[in-house]
């Protein structure tokens, strides 16, 4: 049957795009992000969100005591303290990263590989703030690492179109010496590099106190990702047919 369209032209009903469109690893991990923080946020009190942090932030302190001689903190905080949040600030500017570089890595290696690279990068972003604060007592949290692990995967392939695409998941691996021969890919990674060293020598962004930011964190995630996105990234992706 033909619709009395002019030349007779078949009805094809438009396809409605889903009003959020990530992938549902990406909703989940938000989700998650913000029943926790929502729970601490007006279910508890101060002092019980104080125990919180201090038993589930990441304290670099804990390495350089025997952990034999105390709880078992040390072995999950490497995890949990990426599950953490000390505000809506905080919160709201890692959700919306997580889901602008989030989404592409999710949509390219699937959520399996995406949850893992998520447990690796907290690990490696947490002792990367540790080898740089050794035994300091300060609690790291927030899931700033991880987003910024995602970020570092993300540029080895968001950019070979030259542009940040819906469909750049799709795109080419980069190598390293690609990605700072591709001039957008470059001004990315070394814009990002360099707000963070400013923040590492005090310099303050947009009314946020420098010395409230976890540079370090950041760092080690952004080169975690970067660095180690091959392990992850071990199924070519489909080829993109008009």
């Amino acid at each position: 049957m033909r619709t009395p369209q002019t030349g007779g032209a078949p009805f094809r009903p438009q396809r409605r795009e889903p009003p959020i469109n990530l992938p549902p690893v990406v909703l989940a991990a938000l989700g998650v992000l913000f029943a926790i923080f929502l729970i601490q946020e007006f279910a508890l009190g101060y002092a019980t969100n104080l125990m919180i942090w201090q038993e589930f932030g990441f304290l670099p302190a804990r390495y350089v005591h025997p952990l034999g001689e105390q709880g078992l903190s040390w072995l999950w905080s490497p995890l949990t303290y990426s599950l953490l949040h000390g505000g809506w600030s905080h919160i709201i500017f890692n959700a919306i990263w997580l889901a602008i570089f989030g989404a592409p890595v999710a949509r390219r290696i699937g959520a399996v590989r995406f949850l893992i690279l998520w447990l690796t990068s907290a690990v490696a972003s947490a002792f990367f703030f540790a080898a740089t604060d050794w035994g300091a007592v300060s609690v790291l949290i927030g899931a700033s690492g991880v987003v910024s692990a995602y970020m570092g995967a993300a540029c080895r392939f968001v950019f070979a179109g030259g542009r940040f695409l819906p469909q750049a998941h799709l795109g080419r691996r980069l190598s390293i010496g690609e990605v700072f021969a591709d001039p957008t890919a470059r001004a990315f990674v070394l814009v990002w590099l360099v707000g963070n060293l400013l923040v590492a020598v005090g310099v303050s962004f947009v009314g946020i106190s420098a010395a409230s930011i976890a540079w370090q964190a950041h760092v080690g995630g952004f080169l975690f990702g970067f660095l180690a996105f091959p392990l992850f990234d071990v199924k070519t992706p489909r080829t993109l047919v008009f």
